[in-house]
């Protein structure tokens, strides 16, 4: 079965400022990178549908959902923006966006379970992994892999699902979805201390939280995977998995200071594989969080994707500044 690339023209229109890392550039780097090294041909492109908003109140509070709404539909008509924090800020495009990325993370779901698909890449934007049950921060307005893990235990049934993030930055907004729901596991490692400054003590017995230091190298970040990670994925046996991609953790990227590369993420990407095949029969979705250098990127994520499409004997990729 093929991987699934989900996107959709809307997450583009989402800008918040002109020289805002957090850039619709972000999607065109990855497109460039998989047109550049073969990948866009073999994967299956699907468009992300809008969400429906009583998808989204199962991870997050209705009055925050309605707030967004209330705030952020507008603006599409006035082009307006709308100033959430001093990093998150909401144009005319942003509703239609964010809408289109948790619609992503949940179409993905339901293909995967569906067996349409073997799994699934949500190339869009905003992120979401900072979001939180009640708070818009960091970037995020909707959390879309937690959205989306929630969707697989009411709509289809599952009793065990696992969310994994390797952004650079604690997903805060994700753990405060999920803490103390033991139907969840997740894992993550992130650097400390740094944006948002929380998760050296995790808030639940159901989080696994893997704080490194600044200049941490993919080599010491595999063995705590090996170490800790593994063992409680492989301990816990979930039915399906979830990733919160980020790819901020890459040497190059002006917002992290950890030191992985490209091999490092494909490397990632397959243990994980390995567990899914275990236990999940090889469910995963994948949503795009982080990634600000746009080289840096667009190769990462293309790692990932290849790994996830099974395909790691294809040529090294080519490089797309």
């Amino acid at each position: 079965m093929a991987t699934a690339f989900f996107s959709h023209p809307d997450c583009l229109a989402h800008v918040m400022a002109r020289s805002h890392p957090e850039s619709p550039q972000r999607l065109e780097a990855i497109d460039e990178q998989l047109q550049a090294s073969g990948l866009a041909a073999v994967l299956e492109r699907r468009e992300a549908p809008l969400v429906d908003l009583d998808r989204v109140r199962q991870a997050h509070d209705a009055a925050h959902v309605d707030r967004l709404q209330s705030a952020l539909q507008p603006l599409a008509a006035s082009g307006r923006s709308h100033v959430l924090d001093a990093d998150t800020m909401a144009g005319p495009g942003t509703w239609a966006a964010m809408c289109r990325a948790a619609g992503a993370a949940v179409a993905a779901t339901d293909a995967v379970m569906a067996g349409e698909v073997r799994n699934a890449f949500c190339a869009v934007r905003p992120p979401g992994h900072h979001a939180t049950h009640s708070a818009a921060m960091g970037f995020c307005f909707f959390n879309n892999i937690a959205i989306a893990a929630r969707h697989a235990l009411t709509a289809h049934g599952l009793q065990r699902v696992a969310i994994v993030d390797f952004d650079v930055h604690h997903g805060n907004g994700t753990e405060d979805i999920v803490a103390g729901d033991d139907r969840v596991l997740m894992v993550s490692y992130f650097q400390h201390p740094h944006y948002p400054y929380s998760g050296d003590v995790p808030s639940a017995g159901n989080l696994l939280n893997l704080p490194v230091a600044s200049g941490t190298g993919g080599a010491h970040v595999r063995a705590l995977i090996d170490q800790h990670w593994l063992p409680r994925l492989d301990a816990f046996a979930p039915q399906m998995l979830f990733i919160s991609a980020g790819f901020d953790a890459h040497r190059e990227d002006p917002l992290g200071q950890l030191d992985l590369v490209e091999a490092d993420y494909a490397w990632i990407t397959r243990r994980l594989m390995e567990v899914a095949e275990r236990h999940a029969q090889g469910r995963i979705v994948s949503s795009l969080e982080g990634g600000y250098h746009l080289g840096a990127l667009g190769r990462s994520a293309a790692a990932h994707l290849r790994a996830l499409a099974g395909l790691d004997d294809l040529k090294p990729l080519e490089r797309v500044a």
